[in-house]
């Protein structure tokens, strides 16, 4: 297996909480899909955890080597949980692209303290 994309962010808690105190569901229904909103406010405090799956789509748009464009948008990149370590599930311009690429895997991890929260994607070829 070779690396072919790679994508780290690191996003402030404290901004993506004055977002959602602001625009609350608005901000979380255009970033965030059904399965992830669900994941975070099952949470005592979600707004870590919406910051860590920030982070990711971040991520994610630079392995892809995309950023926030090319028809690769905020919801066509979910962190999904399984039971066993966090994982993506791409659809649209996303999934697109990660097999323009000739990617076949992918692998995330997410970590956040008090004030940051921080992600890295990487894409596997064969």
């Amino acid at each position: 297996m070779s690396v072919i994309g790679l994508g780290f962010d690191a996003t402030d808690i404290p901004r993506i909480r004055e977002v959602f105190d602001r625009y609350g569901d608005r901000f979380l229904r255009r970033v965030f899909t059904d399965g992830e909103i669900a994941y975070c406010t099952r949470r005592r405090d979600p707004v870590p955890h919406l910051a860590g799956r920030f982070a990711v789509k971040e991520a994610a748009m630079k392995a892809l080597g995309t950023g926030h464009s090319r028809g690769v948008l905020w919801k066509d990149i979910e962190v999904v949980r399984r039971g066993g370590p966090p994982e993506l599930r791409l659809t649209g311009g996303a999934l697109r692209r990660f097999e323009a690429m000739g990617a076949r895997r992918s692998l995330v991890t997410i970590t956040h303290a008090d004030t940051i929260a921080m992600a890295q994607v990487l894409l596997l070829a064969t």
